[in-house]
């Protein structure tokens, strides 16, 4: 199989990309990719940018040049719940938009004429680690880093059931559902706004302490991938 992985940030990418054996490098405009394998499945990894549109651009542009039969976006996310910790694995067993409103004749999270919730595939769910460090459930996106409990708080009012926010998974799943190529989001946790005074340096100690390991659950999860 054909599989891609998108991640936002370059230090992201950097993490994924010793994962991939043989591995080559190719430029399309703007955008890098790094060609290689995962056991049987090629394997094509790209760095799509922070947020939203570089988001799907991103997405657009592997879909259109590599062809992938599924897509998988990991990266980080920031905590939405108590029950997730940093370090933690969030998996995506659906996605929505936390900052989407396109009026009264609307719901609330919702790009008009989509779903509000983008379902990852079933096959994928099933072959999960058993692990009590992954988590799966909804992860919600927007064009903003989270950094206060009233933002957060905020967000929940909306979606209880949230266990990650991130600012990309929202776009790259709906460019996967128009293109009809199964999505997958896999994020680790990096900080918890709410439960920490200063998330932001929360977060920028994950990149000091962040193991390898959190990073290489992407790697078993396709391995196990017929």
């Amino acid at each position: 199989m054909k599989i891609g992985i998108i991640a936002a940030m370059r230090k992201e990418m950097d993490l994924l990309v010793p994962l991939l054996a043989d591995r080559t490098e190719e430029c399309i405009g703007h955008l890098s990719f790094c060609v290689g394998r995962m056991g049987h499945h090629e394997i094509v990894v790209m760095q799509c940018g922070i947020g939203k549109v570089n988001a799907a651009i991103g997405t657009v542009t592997m879909i259109n040049h590599y062809s992938p039969e599924l897509i998988i976006n990991s990266g980080v996310a920031g905590g939405a719940d108590s029950q997730v910790s940093v370090m933690d694995i969030v998996v995506g067993s659906r996605v929505a938009y936390h900052d989407v409103w396109c009026g009264p004749e609307s719901v609330l999270g919702a790009v008009q004429g989509l779903p509000l919730y983008y379902e990852a595939p079933a096959y994928i769910l099933d072959i999960l680690p058993q692990s009590p460090v992954i988590k799966r459930g909804l992860i919600v996106s927007g064009d903003q880093f989270i950094d206060t409990s009233e933002a957060l708080q905020s967000i929940k009012q909306n979606f209880s059931d949230a266990l990650a926010v991130d600012m990309e998974s929202g776009a790259i799943a709906q460019v996967s559902y128009i293109y009809h190529v199964p999505f997958i989001s896999i994020r680790v946790i990096s900080d918890s706004p709410g439960a920490s005074h200063d998330n932001t340096a929360q977060y920028n100690d994950f990149w000091t302490d962040a193991p390898q390991h959190t990073f290489e659950v992407v790697k078993e999860i396709i391995s196990k991938i017929q």
